[in-house]
Parts: C-alpha cells; structure tokens; sequence
C-alpha cells in the first residue's frame, strides 16, 4: 500500500505539471531563480494539486489544511513581497498593510488549527496538532532557497513516518516530492510558496497521524524553534552543498 501511495502520488504530479505546461503557458509560469536562470513554476501547483488530493483519500480531515496551505502559498507566489520572517510580516501588519506573509501566516495557522481539531480528541492535542501542521508548512518553506532543498528535506524527513501509522500520509508528501526533485535539482522547475507549504503541511499531517501527545510536543517545539531562528534555518540551508 505504501509504494502504491508512493507512485500515484509521483504519478500524479507529474501528470498535472504536464497538463499545466500544455494548457497554461506564459510569463507568470516562470521566475528567474537565484542563479539568474528562467524556471518552470508547474513543479509547485502539480505538487499541491498531489499532496491535496493524496490527503483527501487518505485523511480527509486534514485535506483542508493542505489545500489552505498550497493556497495561500500561491498568493504569495502571484502576489508577494520579498520581504521575509514573520517580524517584517507583523511589523507591517501593525502599519495597517496586510502583506502576503501575513496572509500565510494566519491562513495556515487557522487551517492548521481546524485540521488538527479534526484530526485529534483532546483540546491540547488539537492545538499541538494545529502548529505542526502549520509549522511544517512553514519549516519546508523556510529550507526552499536553493534548487532541491525543499523536495529533499521533505523525503528525508518523511522516511521515519513509513514505518509508523501515518505511512499513507508519508507516502502521499514523499511520492509528491520525488516526482519534482529532479526539475528542481536541475534548475528547469522550482516549487515556489505554493509547493513549499503544500507538501510541508502534508508531512506535518504525517507526523500528527503518527504521534501521540510527547511526539506532538516534541515536534511542536521543534517547529516553533525553526521559526524564530528562521533566518539562520534558511542560510544552513543555503550553505548546504
């Protein structure tokens, strides 16, 4: 079952991210990435449209929460501002301008939070489940500043989850990241916002599904801290070889 989550989720990616470059060519398709190189932007929509619909068979629960994240993610995409971390976002939203980032931040909060009440009993487990989802989406994001970063961290990330009870949500996020990875290490396609934090919050949803409330808290601390120290997560990443 789990290689069969693996490759209809891979399968599907890469589906969509053809349907895509067929039917939607244009400008707003493609960035200029770090390098000053011109990329493909199907690789992030292919990947959400994946992830969304792998978490709507698997855990429909939580099939909002990823959708919300791929969502909000392709607003910033189409719409967003350079400016990074949550104390510029919440600095200008102090202004009275509602930046891109802060759509993010609260709207895959928010999402995160009624997934996690779905997916759990006990009002603290639901909270804690509500900041991994969100966090994860946020951590997979924070690491996307070099070709393959983002797809990799997700695949590593998301092996321990095979062997535990949430191995069908691990699949769908891993099988989602593998069909993308080559684009992306190979500078033709990257993931953007859009399949940043769609694929983080689908492994956030992994992690909720396979853990009880120390795993949940131990994974909620560890989100957070990546999030204050966002900064410093984005330049490992970046230093990485």
């Amino acid at each position: 079952m789990i290689i069969t989550r693996l490759g209809l989720s891979a399968l599907l990616t890469r589906a969509t991210a053809a349907v895509l470059r067929a039917k939607a060519p244009g400008e707003r398709w493609h960035r200029t990435n770090y390098a000053g190189r011109t990329v493909e932007l199907y690789a992030g929509p292919a990947a959400a449209v994946a992830v969304t619909l792998g978490t709507a068979h698997v855990r429909p629960a939580a099939a909002l929460a990823v959708a919300a994240a791929g969502a909000c993610g392709a607003y910033d995409d189409v719409a967003g501002d350079h400016r990074r971390g949550f104390r510029a976002h919440l600095s200008a939203l102090r202004q009275g301008e509602v930046t891109s980032g802060a759509v993010k931040l609260f709207g895959i909060g928010a999402a995160g939070l009624v997934a996690g009440a779905l997916l759990k009993e006990k009002p603290v487990d639901k909270v804690l489940a509500g900041v991994v989802i969100a966090g994860a989406a946020h951590f997979v994001n924070l690491v996307d500043v070099r070709p393959g970063r983002a797809a990799a961290a997700v695949l590593l990330l998301g092996v321990p989850g095979l062997l535990r009870e949430g191995a069908d949500m691990a699949a769908v996020a891993m099988g989602a990241a593998g069909a993308v990875l080559p684009d992306d290490v190979g500078e033709r396609a990257m993931l953007g916002d859009t399949g940043a934090h769609a694929l983080g919050a689908a492994l956030g949803v992994a992690v909720v599904a396979s853990n009880g409330r120390a795993g949940l808290v131990a994974h909620a601390a560890a989100v957070v801290a990546a999030a204050v120290c966002g900064e410093q997560v984005s330049e490992a990443a970046r230093s990485l070889v």
